[in-house]
């Protein structure tokens, strides 16, 4: 077996990383190597809400309220 064949990547671990970044909205997929072989693939998702104006100020509020010295 020739280095160039031993260092290919399989259809598997293509269909997973594939898989991976296809299923991510934010975030990021770290590919981890280990002797020329792909070990570990890990997905890391974020998710946001988003908040108006208002209600940031009236988090705010309630959290000096609940906690008058932080």
């Amino acid at each position: 077996m020739s280095v160039h064949q031993s260092n290919r990547i399989s259809d598997e671990v293509i269909r997973e990383v594939l898989h991976a970044i296809e299923q991510l909205r934010y975030g990021s997929v770290e590919i981890t190597v280990h002797d020329n072989r792909v070990t570990q693939i890990e997905r890391r998702e974020k998710v946001r809400f988003e908040q108006t104006a208002g209600q940031a100020a009236q988090k705010l509020k309630s959290t000096a309220l609940n906690n008058p010295t932080a």
